[in-house]
């Protein structure tokens, strides 16, 4: 390995940056900054996973074994993986928010690098990040899946405030359709 192994201090300034935004959340986030020199390390050390498809739109069927392991590793329905999947990115690997969120589970580039995802738009990094972090919020609400989705959406600090925004609240009942649906499908 060519220098230090930087990953758990951009873990916690990715952690300071979500407690300053939770506490402050008029502030604008912070944007990521490209090819910063702890970038160049991982790269050069060959940390970096292989690039996925930068575009496209992918099926079910084509993460289905990807989705079936993050699903029995963190203990997560597969189909509501798929729900949130279809409603955070209709399945395109490559959707970007107006707010940053990358790749099929929409996740915040500081939230991506919290969990350990170095690329975004990888979808097996993307699934694993997104359903560990509903795992995570999950096991903080109570087994409280809606209250867990929510936070996903709107921010842990929002939901403990009881400032759950009204498109959040939107998204919650989407997913928690979708989820039944798929359910009732087999």
């Amino acid at each position: 390995m060519i220098g230090p192994d930087l990953t758990r201090v951009n873990q916690v300034l990715s952690r300071i940056e979500q407690i300053v935004q939770q506490s402050m959340p008029n502030m604008p986030p912070v944007q990521p900054v490209k090819n910063r020199f702890v970038d160049v390390l991982d790269e050069v050390a060959g940390k970096k996973a292989k690039a996925a498809p930068k575009s496209g739109k992918v099926s079910y069927e084509e993460l289905q074994e990807v989705i079936d392991r993050c699903a029995d590793r963190y203990n997560v329905d597969q189909e509501l993986i798929r729900a949130m999947i279809q409603v955070e990115s209709g399945w395109k690997t490559d959707a970007v928010s107006s707010k940053g969120a990358q790749g099929l589970m929409q996740l915040m580039p500081r939230t991506a690098a919290m969990l350990g995802v170095s690329d975004p738009l990888n979808p097996e990094q993307n699934i694993e990040g997104g359903v560990k972090y509903i795992s995570d919020l999950t096991d903080k609400y109570r087994g409280d899946v809606e209250k867990a989705l929510a936070a996903y959406n709107a921010g842990p600090g929002r939901v403990d405030a009881g400032k759950i925004p009204s498109v959040s609240s939107r998204y919650v009942k989407n997913v928690m359709a979708l989820y039944h649906r798929i359910r009732e499908q087999g």
